[in-house]
């Protein structure tokens, strides 16, 4: 049984390998095409690093000092900050919060931390989940409450990260990049363009994972259907020490608006972020880094509700050879 690590318990995210041979091919014809990017006025670049979890922390200053690597999350619902880290700086303690993690809702103790800055981003006063620097893998999280008014972009061939307002106005972009609309529910973005295999679903974008997640709605569909191919046996383990057992699989291909994802692995377990999204009787999918890290760029508009998919060069010439 393959133990894997659920990075950030607020999303359910979680960290496996990536299947062999995954691939991507745009579809004929393709969504829609963006024209547009933020202008260099309006932008705050970060480099990131990637863990060996294949996940993307920021340098980050906390309460005027640092940095700190924090890990970035699009499907946490709360910024955190590790026991570890709080307790250096003195932080003051606030009240408790309810953390949903794999297995349920559980009460935390949180740290106000008086500011947060990325670059020239400065947010303040945020009462932050206290959770333990070993199951972070990082000094904290940065989740979506710290950036929903925000574009957030991730330059996998640069390792750059760029959050711009999203009031700003937008210039040319590069060709080959496809925007998916949405919506958002508790902060996040959902994408309902899509489809795993045929079977219709809906994607939250998880940058905090390292593979996709399925719910039990979506396993159903696919076995009944006969396109699940075993990978074997796994456990997820949370933030709070709490762990599910669970089955991992791949599919022939996961279809994004535009684009096709091939071979991708999924794990399936009984995860309630779901259930916290109100997305447990349809299916729907976490989408993490196995998939988000196939592109070449990825843009996620909180503000806006939209995805934005920049295909590697190598894919744009596979372009009307889709299955």
């Amino acid at each position: 049984m393959r133990p894997w690590l659920i990075s950030a318990g607020l999303a359910a995210s979680v960290v496996a390998s990536a299947a062999p041979g995954q691939s991507l091919i745009p579809l004929d014809p393709v969504a829609e095409t963006s024209t547009e990017t933020a202008g260099p006025d309006d932008s705050d670049q970060l480099s990131f690093q990637t863990d060996r979890f294949a996940r993307m922390t920021v340098a980050v200053q906390v309460a005027g000092r640092g940095p700190y690597r924090f890990l970035v999350d699009t499907a946490a619902d709360r910024t955190a900050i590790s026991h570890q880290l709080a307790s250096t700086l003195m932080l003051k303690r606030g009240g408790s919060a309810r953390l949903h993690s794999i297995s349920g809702t559980s009460s935390v103790g949180t740290a106000i931390i008086p500011s947060l800055e990325l670059s020239r981003i400065r947010i303040e006063s945020i009462h932050a989940p206290l959770l333990e620097g070993s199951r972070i893998g990082a000094d904290g999280i940065l989740g979506v409450d710290s950036l929903r008014s925000q574009r957030v972009s991730f330059d996998f061939k640069a390792n750059l990260l760029t959050i711009v307002p999203g009031s700003s106005k937008l210039t040319a972009e590069d060709a080959g990049t496809i925007v998916v609309r949405g919506r958002r529910r508790n902060g996040r973005l959902l994408l309902t363009r899509a489809s795993a295999d045929g079977v219709p679903l809906t994607i939250v974008p998880d940058t905090g994972s390292q593979v996709s997640i399925g719910n039990a709605a979506l396993r159903r569909s696919l076995e009944r259907r006969g396109l699940l191919r075993p990978v074997g046996a796994m456990q997820l383990t949370g933030v709070t020490g709490a762990a599910l057992p669970g089955q991992s699989f791949t599919i022939d291909r996961l279809e994004i608006g535009g684009i096709i994802l091939s071979n991708l692995e999924i794990a399936f377990a009984d995860v309630r972020t779901f259930g916290q999204l109100k997305l447990e009787k349809r299916p729907a999918l976490l989408l993490g880094m196995n998939a988000i890290g196939a592109f070449e760029r990825v843009s996620i508009d909180f503000a806006n509700k939209k995805l934005r998919l920049k295909m590697p060069p190598g894919a744009l010439a596979e372009k009307g050879h889709s299955r």
